[in-house]
């Protein structure tokens, strides 16, 4: 039993500083997560119900919204309750299941704007086989594993953390995420393998980015001479771009937070850091998509419309 954690439980100490402004904290956070899963799902329905929009553009708009609303059901719900409690505690498994819900979450975002990436390199740069090449089926498949292999591999660190032998329940965070959880271990030497195993998921999903942002750079150069193109480019890509940027440096943030605490930021520009990939990216990818993207932005109006 030696490699069995031996906490139960887990003391959050993330709200210790907003003990005055609870309400404030519990009015702003309700209404931050009652407009994730409108917007967000508003988009869902729209194109789920509109055979026009059963495109791949569009299919994998409607996985990434998806992705989203699961992401941050493992945040909103618990921090919620949290701020209407005077303990605020987790149980060690429910701990484990929200940091293994979050890093899927965040993994699958890179996946899918991958997927996005060269989807808009298919429709600009080669027209003429994009329906040949690029089905529905072949899409949905794609964006079913853009979630599947990322819980996978999220699910090897998860496993990697649960055999640790932890010698604090105290975590000074907000929510639960691995590397919070394998600083508490009992004897540094045996968390060798998670280090290797999470840099190396850092790595993998670091390299997305960089394919990303190669891609677009391409469409960039290959968009320049023409004006149709550079058309499609400003109408489809750029919500695409602003959504990987924003993504990215929010996350980005939140692994320094993670690996190079510093102890001179302040308590609550702290938590605001760790959790900020929960709050901007999905208010702002699914309005941004919204309104830029002509053909949705009418299907929402008219949907409303008919309301």
């Amino acid at each position: 039993m030696n490699n069995l954690s031996t906490v139960s439980m887990f003391l959050l100490s993330g709200l210790n500083e907003t003990k005055h402004d609870r309400s404030l904290f519990f009015f702003l956070s309700f209404m931050c997560y009652s407009i994730i899963i409108l917007v967000n799902l508003c988009l869902v329905l729209t194109i789920i119900l509109n055979n026009e929009l059963h495109e791949p553009m569009y299919i994998l708009l409607c996985a990434f919204c998806l992705n989203t609303i699961y992401g941050t059901a493992g945040f909103y719900p618990k921090f919620l309750w949290d701020l209407l409690s005077p303990v605020h505690v987790i149980s060690y498994s429910g701990c484990l299941l929200q940091a293994q819900v979050l890093y899927s979450f965040g993994c699958s975002d890179l996946s899918i704007l991958a997927l996005m990436a060269y989807d808009r390199y298919l429709a600009i740069c080669q027209p003429l086989e994009y329906h040949s090449f690029w089905p529905n089926q072949r899409v949905i498949t794609l964006a079913c594993l853009a979630w599947v292999i990322p819980f996978c591999i999220v699910a090897v660190n998860t496993f990697l953390t649960s055999r640790l032998k932890l010698c604090s329940s105290y975590l000074n965070r907000l929510i639960c995420m691995n590397g919070s959880i394998v600083l508490l271990a009992c004897f540094p030497a045996e968390t060798f393998v998670n280090n290797v195993v999470s840099n190396a998921t850092i790595i993998l999903y670091s390299l997305h980015s960089i394919v990303i942002i190669w891609s677009y750079m391409f469409l960039i150069k290959k968009c320049v001479n023409s004006l149709e193109n550079r058309k499609k480019f400003m109408q489809t890509c750029v919500p695409h771009l602003v959504s990987l940027i924003s993504f990215s440096v929010t996350i980005l943030f939140d692994v320094i937070y993670i690996r190079f605490e510093s102890k001179h930021l302040p308590q609550t520009l702290k938590y605001f850091v760790s959790i900020e990939f929960l709050i901007i990216p999905p208010i702002m990818n699914p309005l941004i998509y919204g309104f830029k993207l002509t053909k949705l932005r009418n299907k929402v109006f008219a949907s409303l419309k008919m309301k």
